[in-house]
């Protein structure tokens, strides 16, 4: 049985509320509605930073409740204001923003009282570590205050990442009495060190962890996380594998884990998933037309969309493993002739310029051929449907007129191009684009005799931008497989949001998700989710087991397909926040019973 509740009062500090910058803000965005089904919409107050360029849509400004009048007045003779409202998300949590510009001259004393008390050492800080830092002082001082307008009342504070970590500290060092919760989501350390090519899981036991933050010129971010998780009442990660990081590079263990979950009320149920499957994938399919038919001709009725999507973090992400299994399926494939078209769309945002030139000509040809075929369909289906009903027989002569089929061939024509389809949908302002490298050091050059053609699209997936005009969520949808090789993943949203979806993916071990889902009984052959093993391999080995799944999917049947995709929507469903958010209480109440509130 889920425990209650028992806080009367919880404080949620994250420097992404109403301020998206990263995963946290779906986090905590998604799981809110649930946090407020336990304590109540009076219980809950959710805090971040104030930008006046970034609250519109997102934040509701309201009156300052009559009990906060006295301490807004205090803090704001210190440079520190107080905006209330509520954040403009499913429950519209109660929110309390800090507008913190004019306590940035604070910056300095409080670097130094955080060296003096904690340690933290912040000489080569940049803006980067001085705003959250001074905003999360800022934040201490605000709960110091509401403790002393709620002194019978139990408080809680979760503070999420680094970030925010200076508020715990703040209140630390001050005795205040409150419980607090420190929740890493990825170490700042660990994400170092992976990005720069080491091999972390390896080396992680042997690493001494401030000698690489300075190393790396992270010591002040680094210290401020680790003195944040050794001082809360309570310490929590997303995930195992986020959990042994902690345990080697801050010196201590989780003592309860929170895995990140979706609200599954706001996807698809699986049978609208299968409809927009079919919507979205001939909206991508009319996309390749246009893409390839100029060239060459592409089976579309043989084709699998296989795709990645993440940030450009070429080695975290796994973009590099990708790519390498992309080239030996690209060999594998023509070597047993299968007569399949995997298409691979690299969904990763870089600096991306224009739209290639032809690609817009190719679409606009493409277009020009449509609406031609529109403006004759009418007639068309007259003359089949008289034809069928005269037994005669079906002909191109008895179905087209002369003047449409001449006409036709110009366009054709025209919209024929030289050469083979771009690897890139736009041009890149970096000439020497790591992920273009190393397609063509594979190979992969979308000519005609490569059955594995790849598509980079450099930029954010709106909806609206001239090519596919479909959203994240909806090129998902029209996909059949997401591939997420992750090296480093604390979490690793995508795979989850992909099952909830109704689509395939795979992941692996080294991913909080892949770790929490191998505890799951999975069909071996039809698991909806693949959990690759990469912990302890190395790249060529994982290009070689990716290479084996990507292969074995591009060969299942269609019935194995829509199994993989029943199965991974099964196990998304798993992810709920209904069921996770018990972690979170937990937490909660551990952290409550560390302090003596008698």
């Amino acid at each position: 049985m889920s425990e209650k509740a028992n806080a009367d009062i919880l404080l949620e500090v994250s420097w992404e509320v109403c301020n998206k910058v990263g995963g946290i803000n779906t986090v905590i965005k998604s799981k809110t509605p649930r946090i407020l089904e336990q304590y109540g919409d009076k219980k809950y107050i959710a805090i971040g930073p104030y930008f006046a360029n970034k609250v519109a849509g997102e934040f509701e400004e309201l009156p300052h409740p009559k009990t906060f009048h006295k301490i807004c007045n205090d803090l704001e003779k210190e440079g520190i204001k107080l905006h209330f409202g509520k954040w403009l998300i499913k429950g519209e949590p109660k929110t309390i923003l800090l507008d913190f510009q004019d306590y940035l001259k604070a910056g300095d004393q409080i670097k130094k009282e955080l060296w003096e008390k904690n340690g933290i050492d912040s000489l080569r800080s940049g803006s980067d570590y001085g705003d959250p830092l001074i905003w999360g002082y800022a934040v201490g001082k605000v709960i110091q205050k509401i403790t002393t307008i709620f002194p019978d009342k139990k408080l809680v504070a979760q503070f999420h990442e680094w970030l925010a970590g200076s508020a715990l500290l703040y209140l630390k060092n001050n005795n205040v009495k409150i419980s607090t919760v420190f929740t890493t989501h990825a170490t700042i350390l660990g994400r170092t060190l992976a990005s720069s090519n080491v091999d972390l899981y390896k080396y992680i036991k042997k690493f001494d962890p401030t000698k690489e933050a300075y190393n790396y010129g992270i010591e002040a971010k680094f210290l401020l996380e680790k003195q944040a998780a050794q001082k809360s009442d309570v310490f929590t990660t997303v995930s195992e594998i986020t959990g042994i990081e902690a345990q080697y590079l801050l010196g201590r263990k989780p003592d309860v884990l929170l895995p990140n979950g979706l609200d599954m009320e706001k996807f698809p149920t699986f049978e609208e998933a299968s409809i927009q499957h079919r919507i979205t994938r001939n909206r991508i399919k009319s996309f390749l037309s246009y893409y390839f038919y100029p060239y060459y001709q592409v089976n579309m009725g043989d084709v699998l969309i296989y795709f990645l999507a993440g940030r450009y973090e070429f080695k975290d992400k796994g973009i590099d493993v990708f790519i390498s299994a992309l080239s030996k399926l690209n060999a594998k494939m023509k070597k047993d002739k299968v007569k399949k078209t995997v298409v691979a769309f690299i969904w990763v945002p870089a600096d991306a310029e224009a739209i290639k030139q032809q690609i817009l000509i190719n679409k606009t040809n493409f277009g020009d051929i449509k609406d031609e075929l529109a403006d004759e369909m009418s007639e068309i289906n007259e003359r089949i449907m008289f034809n069928i009903l005269a037994g005669k027989e079906i002909k191109t002569s008895t179905i087209f007129d002369s003047a449409f089929i001449a006409t036709t061939k110009k366009k054709i024509m025209k919209f024929k191009a030289k050469g083979n389809p771009a690897m890139s949908t736009h041009t890149l302002r970096n000439k020497n684009d790591i992920i273009l490298k190393e397609l063509a050091k594979a190979g992969l050059d979308n000519s005609e005799k490569n059955p594995v053609k790849v598509i980079f699209y450099p930029i954010y997936l709106t909806g609206a931008d001239g090519l596919l005009d479909l959203n994240y969520y909806e090129c998902m949808q029209g996909s059949h497989l997401g591939v997420f090789p992750s090296f480093y993943e604390p979490w690793g949203y995508t795979p989850l949001e992909a099952g909830a979806l109704g689509t395939s993916s795979v992941t692996t071990d080294l991913a909080g998700f892949g770790r929490y889902i191998q505890k799951t009984k999975l069909n071996p052959k039809t698991p909806g989710v693949f959990v690759l093993e990469r912990e302890g391999k190395s790249d060529e080995a994982i290009s070689n087991s990716l290479t084996d799944l990507m292969f074995k999917f591009a060969n299942f049947t269609r019935h194995e397909r829509v199994q993989n995709k029943i199965n991974a929507k099964a196990i998304a469903a798993k992810a709920d926040w209904k069921f996770l958010i018990k972690e979170y209480i937990k937490a909660h109440n551990l952290a409550l019973r560390k302090i003596d509130w008698t």
